[in-house]
């Protein structure tokens, strides 16, 4: 990572995503991708059934859930202090770690996430909340990318409903204050990595590839934050009905 973060600031504050290259080196993805193949063989059994989602098979990951408070090497490596440093301008103020998750997207079987913005799942206001989304697999357009909206961050929460998505069980109610917009598709190399906004519009394709296209995701929120009671209604609403696990 660059020491000078104004271009990124910049960048997303205007769009509400920034693409950063090599995010991660090389050597850091390999220790990701051994970490998390040592977590799913030795540690994922003996966690609580909500630490992951599986796919439409019944046994196929996912997603797996709060990495953060499942697994040391996670909590270490989002609260670095390169990371903290970088997070604390897009948020306005002192860094709060929110969560570490996976969305592995499997070849062949990965499922799809509807439109939406993250902030009908994280319920806080103001929206001081973003999510760095880093690609340990190759992502090509191919494979399930996210597509994000830019400028999308600046039109505030827009109408909800439930999804019937496991692991995304609320979207947009309606796509049409977005179909304007400029689409900025993620193709990315192992490493890099994109930062959004918690009131940036996104969505991804299924897999129908044969290569899985997995990324590991830092979810930050500034300490200022508070819940906002009537989003977290509505979110509670659609879990119920489409509970992640």
């Amino acid at each position: 990572m660059t020491s000078d973060h104004s271009p990124i600031v910049e960048a997303y504050k205007r769009d509400g995503v920034v693409q950063i290259l090599q995010f991660f080196s090389d050597e850091t993805v390999a220790e990701i991708r051994a970490e998390l193949e040592r977590y799913l063989r030795d540690d994922l059994s003996t966690k609580p059934v909500d630490a992951r989602t599986l796919e439409a098979d019944g046994k196929t990951i996912r997603n797996l859930w709060r990495l953060e408070q499942h697994n040391a090497f996670f909590n270490e490596l989002a609260r670095r202090s390169e990371m903290i440093e970088l997070i604390e301008p897009l948020v306005n103020g002192d860094v709060v770690l929110a969560g570490v998750e996976t969305f592995h997207k499997p070849a062949r079987i990965g499922s799809a996430v509807p439109l939406h913005q993250d902030n009908s799942y994280f319920c806080r206001t103001p929206p001081d909340m973003l999510t760095v989304w880093v690609a340990i697999d190759p992502v090509t357009e191919a494979n399930g990318p996210v597509t994000y909206y830019r400028g999308s961050h600046k039109l505030g929460m827009l109408p909800t409903r439930p999804s019937g998505v496991r692991g995304n069980s609320i979207g947009l109610a309606d796509a049409s204050s977005v179909e304007t917009l400029e689409k900025f598709v993620a193709t990315l190399s192992p490493g890099d990595a994109t930062i959004h906004h918690c009131q940036t519009v996104h969505e991804s394709a299924s897999n129908k590839t044969d290569r899985s296209r997995l990324g590991l995701l830092f979810v930050y929120r500034g300490a200022h934050t508070k819940t906002d009671s009537q989003m977290k209604s509505a979110y509670t609403k659609a879990v119920t009905a489409t509970p992640p696990a």
